[in-house]
């Protein structure tokens, strides 16, 4: 996501350059700060950012890393993965949220490091080869390293490693093929199910109603929100710390580490009804205009 925190950024900027909003950027660098990798639940780890983040699914048969944040959050990733206890060259699958600076910028430099296949979204496969090129709300003012994909997914598509299965939901809209991940995990004795939303946000500036990149967008965002509404959700992750106020919820398992606070159905449900009225009360105010 270039996300709400960018909005006033990218106003004054007008996107003007990608070394602007690149990852010398201050904000981009606020995201992007180290921090301690740790548990979720189970075999799930965060090894990502202060706010970009990357997930890693751990197997007995090789492990799956879940976005990979800018270029500059490899070193933070390839850190947080020895600090706790494995290999980066045990990453077998890489899997994307979305094709934007901030979750696909690392792609290509972790797959050149693992030898891992990488996967993603059908409508998302032409972004991701032109290295975030052609976007339809940003152009080319973002680009990333190009990637090269070993597997093209679809909606509802499986990705399996060991024991561990991920579900491709495609909730288009922020791009045309963004995903929302799912999976199952342990959590002491129960199982919970694990939503990794990809981005239901509006792109800053960028109109919905008539937009000739992208004719399809609102039928698309409203798509989007009706696949995530229908979701089963325990513990709410996404492509940002900030979707599910991480810094808090580590703060409070801190406190009592008997209770995992990323088990939050509540706060998910709260994060799409907030990001959909936003939705349409941007087509109101453009149905106004």
């Amino acid at each position: 996501m270039i996300g709400h925190r960018l909005r006033f950024l990218l106003v004054v900027s007008g996107l003007a350059a990608s070394v602007t909003l690149g990852q010398d950027n201050e904000a981009f660098r606020r995201m992007n700060q180290p921090m301690e990798p740790f548990r979720i639940a189970g075999n799930l780890y965060y090894v990502g950012a202060s706010d970009v983040t990357a997930y890693l699914v751990t197997t007995g048969e090789g492990h799956i890393l879940l976005d990979t944040g800018f270029k500059g959050t490899v070193p933070i990733i390839r850190a947080n993965v020895k600090k706790l206890g494995f290999a980066l060259s045990d990453i077998k699958v890489l899997l994307n949220t979305h094709a934007h600076i901030d979750h696909a910028g690392g792609l290509a430099e972790l797959k050149e490091l693992t030898g891992a296949k990488l996967m993603a979204m059908d409508d998302d496969v032409p972004q991701l080869r032109a290295g975030g090129k052609g976007d339809y709300a940003y152009g080319d003012s973002i680009p990333f390293p190009v990637v090269t994909l070993d597997r093209i997914l679809h909606d509802g598509d499986k990705v399996a490693l060991g024991d561990v299965e991920m579900v491709a939901h495609k909730t288009p809209g922020h791009t045309r093929g963004c995903t929302t991940w799912t999976m199952k995990v342990r959590d002491g004795e129960k199982t919970c199910d694990v939503v990794f939303i990809g981005s239901p946000t509006l792109n800053p500036n960028t109109r919905l109603s008539g937009n000739e990149k992208y004719p399809n967008v609102v039928a698309d965002y409203r798509k989007g929100f009706e696949v995530l509404k229908a979701l089963k959700c325990d513990i709410f992750l996404g492509a940002h710390g900030s979707y599910f106020d991480m810094a808090d919820k580590i703060k409070r398992r801190e406190a009592d580490p008997t209770v995992n606070p990323f088990i939050d159905p509540t706060g998910y449900r709260k994060f799409i009804e907030v990001h959909e009225q936003r939705f349409l009360d941007q087509l109101k105010s453009e149905a106004a205009t």
